[in-house]
């Protein structure tokens, strides 16, 4: 069983490595002193990642169940754990906790820092920051339209059938997908950068926003933010890109191929749009009304931090818990919502509120006619009740999964709001919480290690869907 994994993993780890190159590089090319540690952890993780795949290559015709989870779970652990090594020898963190803190909200695409001033980092380390932002990004997204549909985690299995052609088998599945979402992924990023420098922003800054803005990672180089920036344009351009990599990638294969779009992922996208239509429509009248604001000035606040944090990005043009008692509780349900599912975005995800919505609906019109039979549906979409099983089973373990964390950061010596906070910013994988210590103008440097661990690992069971880790620790998991 563990052969293909481990394989697999080697793999990821080679991709970690090679990568490092790149912020060495950069360092090398503006004579900095910084290059030597990237290479050093670029080493380490070749190594590591070279000998795991030529120790475990085999040839692979069929991914397990089993193996699937553990792919996914071993590859992002040690990945993280990789990733933190050059935060550690560049004299960032003198911690190994902050290091995989940082590691693990950079590439859960959680946005999340423990950095007080990320101003004074070094540019190679922020550089690195914003491409773990943007490789877990892209990992997200194949997992999410790969293999979740193929594991039916939390009502995934409905997009089985769209991934791909006739063919049932996960790995030609797997590749056909792979190849057109990182194309997709890459032509986004692309334009996300030259928009970016047209509008004003130096080559660094666009390029690092531009890799935070795909992955909706909502790293920064500034301490502001995109309020650094004062710029409109800027914000309206990040709108822009943090909608349109919220939408699944499977719906841009769909207009490229003309094909007809399959009914539930359109409902998705109709359902996405309305919904932060419906947000930015509140936090405007609101700001208008209760604070007073210009009528335009409200609305360009509403627009960016809306869907910034609808979208769990976490970029800032303004410290939203400054508009006053209101905007705590609307952000809350702002970062509980999240995209559409097969994008790079975090939290609960609009389609399975949409089934949660649906059956609310026959619940209610079947108490008042008993006798009515009454289907669950989206759109034209007929729901199965498996799928409905299985969303509130994700929703149930999601819930649970949030109070345990709640309570255990309680247990480092939170007090309520700040451990609630904590727990939903870092499991929707938003970054930015509800209270002041680590709201826009915060950071996470306020926790214990021991907290900045619980952190870390709440990041990656909302990354992967919770079930997906859940499973892994069950018993029948694990007998042949």
């Amino acid at each position: 069983m563990w052969q293909p994994v481990l394989m697999i993993d080697g793999y990821l780890m080679s991709i970690l490595g090679v990568s490092m190159l790149i912020p060495a590089g950069y360092d090398i090319y503006m004579n900095n002193s910084q290059w030597s540690p990237f290479v050093t952890s670029a080493l380490i993780s070749l190594f590591l990642g070279i000998m795991l795949f030529l120790s475990n290559r085999m040839p692979i015709t069929k991914i397990t169940i089993r193996q699937g989870y553990l792919i996914t779970v071993v590859s992002w652990f040690c990945l993280v754990v990789l990733a933190g090594i050059p935060f550690i020898l560049t004299g960032t963190f003198s911690h190994i906790s902050d290091a995989f803190f940082e590691a693990m909200s950079g590439l859960t695409s959680a946005g999340g820092t423990v950095l007080q001033d990320v101003e004074k980092a070094p540019k190679s380390v922020l550089l690195w920051r914003s491409m773990l932002n943007a490789l877990g990004g892209i990992g997200i997204v194949i997992f999410a339209v790969a293999l979740l549909p193929y594991l039916g985690i939390g009502g995934m299995q409905i997009f089985q059938h769209e991934n791909s052609d006739s063919d049932d088998k996960f790995m030609p599945k797997f590749s056909y997908i792979a190849k057109r979402i990182i194309f997709l992924y890459l032509l986004l990023l692309l334009m996300c950068i030259v928009s970016f420098n047209w509008l004003g922003m130096s080559w660094f800054d666009a390029i690092n926003h531009g890799l935070t803005t795909t992955s909706t990672g909502g790293f920064s180089t500034k301490n502001d933010s995109f309020a650094a920036f004062n710029n409109v344009k800027i914000e309206m351009a990040s709108v822009l890109f943090m909608l349109l990599s919220s939408l699944p990638m499977t719906f841009y294969i769909a207009l490229w191929q003309s094909k007809d779009w399959h009914s539930s992922r359109n409902i998705q996208v109709i359902g996405f749009f309305k919904i932060i239509g419906i947000f930015i429509g509140l936090v405007t009248l609101f700001l208008v009304i209760k604070n007073h604001e210009p009528i335009l000035h409200a609305l360009r606040l509403a627009v960016f931090n809306v869907v910034s944090i609808v979208t769990t990005s976490g970029f800032s043009s303004a410290d939203y818990l400054q508009w006053g008692a209101w905007s705590g509780t609307f952000f809350l349900i702002f970062s509980l919502t999240g995209g559409c599912t097969g994008s790079t975005t975090g939290s609960i995800k609009i389609f399975r509120w949409q089934v949660f919505y649906a059956f609310l609906k026959k619940s209610l019109l079947g108490a008042s006619e008993p006798n009515r039979v009454i289907p669950i549906k989206l759109g034209n979409y007929n729901v199965e009740n498996t799928l409905v099983t299985s969303v509130f089973i994700f929703l149930s373990a999601y819930i649970i999964c949030l109070a345990v964390t709640v309570v255990l950061l309680a247990a480092t010596g939170l007090d309520f709001a700040t451990a609630s906070s904590s727990a939903v910013a870092c499991m929707t994988n938003t970054g930015p919480g509800i209270v002041n210590a680590n709201g826009p103008a915060g950071n996470y440097s306020f926790l214990s290690a021991t907290g900045k661990i619980i952190c870390s690992f709440a990041m990656l069971i909302g990354r992967l869907d919770v079930l997906t880790v859940l499973v892994i620790f069950t018993r029948n998991f694990w007998r042949r």
